[in-house]
């Protein structure tokens, strides 16, 4: 029966074993078992090479791959995914291509398949995206510095036992990490320190977002804390995020995610010395690490510092001409017709805003913000949520006065 490359092994040993006893000639011989004459001269070339085990199949593969990466291009792929270990296909080819931009740098798959077969790349479980994403009535970060996320990351233990709290301030539009410092915990005092650098180098953004912990949030009148009454009189307008939703910030927390790999694994032995982390940190992750949702660019490419500068002193705050105005005492009383009212200790030495709505009743303000009701016939301020009329609280956005 004719045969082919792909016959079995006992029929190429008779072929040899015949051609090599010399009766009959090569064409006769090639003619009785089927092939041709190239054929039957590449398995007797394969006998004298390797004797009968050389007959048998071999593997199809290709001896070179000429559409393989070449060396000098794997190393650079290589080098750089050492430097940075979580950083992606997509950050790594963004990456170089802005250092070497002459160079045509292999597609996502062949550099996916390069960390894989290096080692460099491990299988990771798909995270599932919470459902219903939070935007009702949120400011649009359309633009650097219309809206500042900040939030303290998770504590840590450093190497000398003492807790580490990294407050952590983003610009929402640019994605450009305007700060991360190590703290001892989440006092007011440390945040304001903090705020008042970022503020001074970068100027000042139109809303800043947090979620309801502290020093960003009180369970004072409105929810405001002392935080939050310096941003008020700075005209920054506050949101908060949903209780219990941190999807709300979500490019926040995927922020922390990075600094916890990058910058606290292992932590540093003292607090300095994680200062000097979350610098280097900050560094790369503003100037070198390219960003998917920017397309590949870096935040430092983005951003600009804001227009609206810290200014020396706070300004007063303005109400409207009809508004009558009270001082906030020591103990957070605030007196309307010799009769006293408290208010918040949160609120001492500020000037609040009343608007007269019906008899004996006021709306009361700090600033554009709304923050409860003064009933005369009660003796009481009601807070936000006990009132339900033109004012709603919904979504975490402080209701502004209607100027």
């Amino acid at each position: 029966m004719p045969w082919s490359e792909t016959c079995p092994m006992e029929e190429r040993a008779r072929f040899v074993l015949e051609a090599l006893e010399g009766w009959t000639s090569m064409s006769e011989i090639c003619q009785k078992f089927g092939i041709s004459r190239r054929i039957g001269y590449k398995w007797l070339a394969r006998y004298e090479a390797g004797g009968l085990a050389a007959l048998e199949d071999q593997k199809r593969s290709p001896r070179r791959q000429p559409q393989a990466t070449p060396p000098e291009m794997v190393a650079p792929i290589v080098a750089l995914r050492q430097q940075r270990p979580t950083w992606g296909p997509k950050k790594l080819r963004a990456r170089l291509e802005r250092l070497h931009p002459e160079t045509a740098w292999p597609a996502l798959s062949t550099i996916g398949e390069i960390l894989r077969r290096e080692g460099l790349i491990e299988a990771q479980r798909k995270r599932r995206r919470p459902k219903g994403a939070w935007s009702s009535s949120r400011t649009a970060a359309d633009a650097p510095n219309r809206v500042w996320t900040a939030d303290f990351k998770g504590e840590f233990r450093l190497g000398d036992t003492r807790l580490c709290y990294p407050l952590t301030v983003v610009d929402a539009h640019s994605r450009y990490l305007l700060g991360c410092q190590a703290l001892p915990g989440t006092s007011t005092r440390g945040a304001r320190v903090t705020f008042e650098r970022i503020f001074r180098e970068y100027g000042l953004p139109e809303v800043i977002r947090t979620d309801n912990g502290v020093p960003f949030r009180s369970h004072a009148l409105a929810g405001l804390s002392q935080l939050a009454v310096w941003w008020i009189r700075l005209g920054i307008r506050l949101e908060w995020t949903r209780p219990g939703k941190p999807q709300d910030n979500g490019a926040h927390e995927r922020m922390h995610r990075t600094l916890k790999a990058e910058a606290t694994k292992p932590p540093r032995a003292t607090p300095e010395l994680q200062q000097r982390a979350f610098n280097r940190f900050r560094a790369i992750y503003n100037e070198e690490r390219p960003h998917e949702s920017l397309e590949q660019r870096t935040p430092g490419s983005i951003y600009a510092p804001s227009d609206r500068r810290m200014p020396a002193l706070l300004p007063a705050l303005e109400y409207p001409e009809h508004y009558l105005r009270r001082k906030v005492s020591r103990k957070g009383l605030v007196k309307l017709r010799r009769q006293s009212y408290f208010l918040s200790e949160t609120l001492h030495h500020q000037v609040v805003g009343l608007e007269h709505t019906s008899e004996g009743v006021f709306n009361l303000y700090f600033g554009p913000v709304y923050v409860g009701q003064l009933s005369e016939q009660e003796k009481v301020i009601r807070r936000l949520h006990d009132r339900r009329s033109a004012h709603p609280y919904r979504c975490g956005l402080l209701p502004m006065c209607p100027v």
